[in-house]
């Protein structure tokens, strides 16, 4: 009997060993880049990018590309936070020339968000490579679209090399954006939480004819290679590196889908301080009635603690905050969307003097007026909710058939 037990947890370890080695092996798109020479061969490519195009062996993506004989690297272009960053949210970006490699760097987050005519002269190719967070109002998925654009009307080919959707390709969670709230957080009728990964949306927003005058990019996407749809970024074996200034790891991109919706409103989300979007509050708040008042609601995989902090930017820049703490106890759980609108209600319900709208702002992130107007009214939030999943059904059957990797 000891012996088959020992035989049964030998074959258990070994699954287990083989299923971490599956997961540790993942190889992003520029991994990948030279089984793919073909669509580079005799190029001048343009390179839509920023501090996270990093490859596996920790080469930069323009050193890659200028290792490849036959390859000329001939401009860069950089979208929100710039091409090292470093930039704070919504400031506004000016072209330059990179210090290193003497390229012009176009900002696509400055004077425009699209590449002009004239930036797209010396380009044959445009290769978008950035690291997304997996929720619809990041920026850097329409970057990506405007480029595409660009790329179609200019008669340029498009590349984008592919990453993993860090908070995993298999949640889809959310309403879907409403056409009259379409922004630049926000663009294309898809859910907050997609589920899907920068080169999946790519072929969407392509094939869905969601281009500007329905024109169609001459896209190439270079798939990853060992990525499985359920995979959290953090078990890939890559190295995160963060985003944007506020996005710092994988425990703040899990619950970012719902907390970021307090951009929306005089709550400080915590910038400027070391746990932006995992803890929240105002001066007004009383942090441990607050805490108390989230945890009967009992949102899915998450708890919260009463917490004071100091802003050192944004919102109550060198004020004591008092507010709560996230702490999360099943990623694969979590519904950060409608756990963000439920905190929202909560702190309105709390504080209905104090708690004011970034209204605008608010229904842009959330891509509709009816969540705001629900919490206002006073309106059944679940009620609200249940509505969504007729649409997102439909989503998820428009989503299907752009996706690329398995469960």
């Amino acid at each position: 009997m000891l012996t088959k037990q020992i035989k049964s947890a030998a074959i258990i370890l070994g699954l287990v060993a083989m299923y971490s080695n599956a997961e540790s092996s993942v190889r992003t798109g520029l991994d990948r880049v030279g089984s793919h020479k073909e669509v580079f061969d005799g190029k001048r490519l343009g390179i839509i990018t920023n501090h996270t195009a990093y490859n596996s062996d920790g080469k930069y993506i323009v050193d890659v590309f200028q290792n490849m004989t036959e390859v000329k690297v001939t401009a860069l272009f950089s979208p929100e936070h710039g091409l090292w960053g470093k930039e704070r949210d919504a400031k506004k970006i000016d072209s330059q020339i990179h210090p290193v490699y003497h390229l012009p760097v176009y900002s696509l987050y400055g004077q425009t968000q699209k590449p002009t005519a004239e930036m797209l002269q010396d380009i044959d190719v445009l290769v978008f490579d950035i690291q997304d967070i997996g929720a619809r109002f990041y920026t850097y998925i329409y970057t990506m679209s405007l480029a595409m654009e660009a790329a179609a009307e200019n008669g340029k080919n498009f590349v984008v090399l592919d990453r993993p959707n860090p908070i995993n390709g298999y949640s889809v969670q959310g309403n879907i954006l409403e056409s009259g709230l379409s922004s630049f957080v926000g663009l294309y009728p898809i859910p907050v939480r997609h589920g899907m990964t920068a080169g999946e949306l790519a072929k969407m927003f392509n094939e869905q004819g969601w281009l500007n005058n329905g024109v169609k990019a001459d896209l190439v996407i270079i798939p990853m290679k060992g990525w499985r749809r359920r995979t959290w970024y953090d078990r890939t074996g890559l190295h995160f590196i963060k985003p944007s200034p506020n996005m710092p790891d994988i425990e703040t991109a899990a619950i970012y889908p719902g907390l970021c919706l307090l951009e929306g409103t005089n709550v400080s989300e915590s910038r400027g301080t070391n746990m932006p979007f995992r803890q929240f509050g105002a001066p007004w708040i009383d942090s441990k009635l607050l805490a108390e008042r989230l945890n009967k609601l009992n949102l899915p995989a998450m708890r919260f603690e009463p917490i004071h902090f100091t802003p050192a930017s944004s919102k109550y820049r060198g004020k004591v905050c008092n507010g709560a703490r996230i702490s999360t106890t099943d990623r694969d759980r979590l519904e950060p969307y409608y756990s963000g609108i439920k905190i929202v209600n909560e702190i309105h319900r709390m504080y209905p003097d104090d708690f004011k709208w970034k209204k605008a702002h608010f229904d842009r992130l959330c891509g509709t007026t009816a969540v705001r107007k629900a919490i206002t009214g006073g309106s059944s939030l679940s009620e609200l909710r249940s509505k969504w999943q007729v649409e997102l059904e439909a989503f998820r059957e428009i989503r299907d058939k752009y996706l690329i990797y398995p469960n």
